[in-house]
């Protein structure tokens, strides 16, 4: 028997910390940081919006996590074979209704964090809290789950990407630039080819559950293809973003060589577990990426005011 505090010998803080799967969490705030930077340089930067914005994000991802969790189980997609990171359904830890649950809570909160947003930003903030609550749920749930229709991948671009750079850019200025719309394609590009990995991993026991992602469907050859596609992307776009705004916005380029290293590893086809650090890079390259960005943005505006 498990002693107290402990669920099938983990303790039910790490089974809830490994439910919410940290390593991945830096997807939810990239965004953030790049619509942010771009607020700044538009001369509207706001404190009190951006962090809110952040927080949103932050617990509509891990939502999204736990959810998935229980849905995943359900479903009967995280069989014995897995060969992803452990789930808690799926290892007993906890059941799919305590993840529910949970996920019910973090999603509220998260509805609470965007009525302030909403207050701030009127009803176009109001119509994006509402879709991306929606999303978060349908990914793997309801009648007519996304990611079991192939339309994951496309789900985590617009709203990991388009709708995360753009809402919080608005949040703070209110107002939309083709700069922020421009912004959000590298960062949902990044936030997808998280995805990816994923469903690269599971590829095999997905089919055989019947869960149809864009990888089962486009089988393994053409996802490494996408994967390439989406991680090459964002530094294809970088010398368009350095003439337009400025030399400084070239500083992603300084996290190539770890892209570079991330394709080459998952292109020679690595087991579960080398999969599942490469994903776990991918969300980082993601992160690191928008970091360099934003910094870019700021490195710019200081040298066009001569600060």
């Amino acid at each position: 028997m498990a002693a107290v505090g402990q669920v099938a010998g983990v303790s039910q803080a790490r089974a809830w910390w490994l439910a919410a799967r940290p390593r991945t969490l830096g997807v939810g705030v990239a965004p953030v940081v790049v619509g942010t930077a771009l607020a700044w340089l538009h001369g509207s930067a706001r404190a009190a919006p951006a962090g809110v914005a952040l927080v949103a994000a932050v617990l509509i991802q891990i939502g999204t996590n736990l959810a998935n969790d229980a849905f995943d189980h359900e479903r009967g997609a995280d069989g014995p074979d897995r060969l992803g990171p452990a789930r808690a359904s799926q290892l007993g830890w906890l059941t799919p209704l305590q993840l529910k649950r949970a996920a019910a809570a973090v999603l509220g909160v998260a509805a609470l964090a965007g009525l302030y947003l909403a207050s701030v930003g009127g009803w176009p903030i109001v119509a994006v809290g509402l879709f991306s609550l929606v999303a978060a749920v349908a990914y793997t749930g309801g009648p007519w789950p996304l990611g079991y229709h192939g339309l994951g991948d496309l789900a985590v671009f617009v709203f990991f990407g388009v709708v995360a750079v753009c809402g919080t850019f608005y949040v703070q200025t209110l107002s939309l630039t083709l700069a922020a719309v421009a912004a959000s394609i590298p960062v949902g590009a990044l936030a997808t080819a998280v995805l990816v990995v994923n469903n690269l991993r599971d590829l095999e026991t997905d089919r055989r559950a019947g869960k149809r992602t864009l990888a089962v469907r486009l089988g393994r050859r053409r996802t490494l293809r996408e994967y390439a596609a989406l991680v090459l992307l964002p530094y294809a776009l970088v010398p368009g973003f350095a003439v337009g705004v400025g030399l400084p916005l070239a500083l992603p380029l300084l996290s190539l060589p770890s892209a570079a290293s991330l394709l080459r590893r998952v292109t020679r086809r690595p087991s579960g577990p080398g999969l599942n650090a490469a994903l776990a890079d991918t969300a980082r390259l993601c992160l690191v990426w928008a970091a360099l960005f934003a910094a870019g943005v700021v490195a710019s505006g200081w040298i066009g005011t001569g600060a």
